[in-house]
């Protein structure tokens, strides 16, 4: 039994880290029907009533950064990234679960460690100066905006850590992994 704990907390680790990320996902989906409304009245004021509004279509972009950048720990987790499967898709399911763990490790944390790295300072100036629109009438809160590029990594990281722990569980038990392939999962 003490070698099937840390099996154990492998598979409670990433379905909880899932279930987070399932949350953050579906949330953030509701964002691109709040942005079709305001396009929407940023149109019907435009063009029916000739009342131009900075900040509403600036909240358009804000938005849309936000859907982008915040559900790409989902995107990930549903295995939505663009990637090469020439040579994955033929190869076993242990060889994807290690292609999977190794990708995970040595290109997606270095990568996003290094984006919140180099996004650090761009972002700490932008909050100690409260960063504003430069557009009259736009959103006073351009450094909201720019927390994105932090935020982002970090749900990626998160979510990645997930991705881990995930195929550390199927490498570990095979019968898992087989069953994983059979219902046609995402390794």
């Amino acid at each position: 039994m003490g070698s099937r704990m840390p099996h154990l907390y492998l598979k409670r680790m990433y379905q909880g880290i899932d279930k987070v990320t399932e949350l953050i996902g579906r949330s953030i989906a509701w964002l691109t029907l709040l942005m079709m409304l305001i396009t929407l009245t940023v149109v019907i004021l435009r063009y029916g009533f000739n009342i131009p509004s900075i900040a509403l279509q600036e909240s358009v972009v804000y938005l849309h950064a936000t859907v982008f950048m915040a559900a790409a720990g989902y995107t990930l987790k549903h295995n939505g990234h663009v990637r090469v499967d020439i040579i994955y898709r033929q190869v076993s399911p242990k060889a994807r679960c290690w292609t999977n763990l190794l990708g995970s490790l040595f290109l997606l944390l270095p990568v996003c460690i290094f984006i919140a790295w180099v996004s650090w300072d761009y972002v700490n100036m932008s909050w100690s100066v409260h960063e504003k629109s430069q557009e009259a009438g736009g959103i006073p809160a351009v450094f909201l905006l720019k927390t994105l590029l932090l935020i982002m990594p970090a749900l990626l990281i998160f979510q990645g850590l997930a991705e881990i722990f995930r195929n550390l569980f199927l490498l570990i038990d095979s019968s898992a992994l087989e069953n994983e392939h059979e219902q046609g999962g995402m390794i």
